[in-house]
């Protein structure tokens, strides 16, 4: 059954990439951004009410920042707020298999299309409709799009930016040996 949402609550946390703007149905986390990426806030109603830093006001946003300053600290966090995705039946499918990315291990595009395609019985699944997924991501960071990269290596795609990406790909010491920032046309 699906969850009306009444209300919708906004929280900033300061990262060392930048201000994070988190936000949440008063019970669990619908998204996250990093300020200036692509498809910023989308998803989030216009009736919303801005806490500012204050993530006290709700305990989702209090458990969001104790999970972002572990994961800054350079540490994997052991637990995951709660999360309430939105999207459609297949974007949804694809976030959560990037949930099963281990921490600091890349998956490629076509990769998580296999995975779809066995579980839907053989029918095959485009990795570029898996990259589509994959920019759309509303929480980024927690659902780590971030880990996910081409076959050839290309450190490709992600909406907060390649300079992040590979922050944050650092950040969890990745081997990023094979991975490449492809060449601007």
């Amino acid at each position: 059954m699906k969850r009306k949402i009444e209300m919708e609550y906004v929280y900033h946390y300061d990262s060392p990439l930048g201000v994070v703007t988190c936000a949440s149905d008063g019970e669990a986390l619908t998204g996250l951004w990093l300020d200036g990426q692509k498809y910023y806030a989308s998803g989030l109603g216009d009736d919303y009410e801005d806490i500012g830093s204050d993530e006290s006001k709700l305990p989702v946003f209090a458990q969001t920042k104790k999970w972002l300053d572990i994961y800054f600290a350079g540490r994997k966090p052991d637990f995951t707020p709660p999360l309430l995705m939105k999207g459609t039946e297949f974007r949804k499918a694809v976030w959560e298999i990037l949930l099963t990315v281990p921490y600091g291990q890349t998956k490629t595009y076509g990769e998580i299309a296999e995975i779809l395609s066995e579980k839907n019985g053989g029918a095959n699944v485009s990795a570029r409709a898996v990259g589509n997924a994959v920019g759309h991501n509303p929480i980024s960071v927690i659902v780590p799009c971030h880990r996910i990269v081409g076959t050839n290596g290309s450190l490709t795609g992600y909406a907060g930016g390649i300079e992040k990406k590979i922050s944050l790909l650092e950040l969890e010491k990745a081997d990023m040996s094979d991975l490449f920032v492809p060449k601007q046309r």
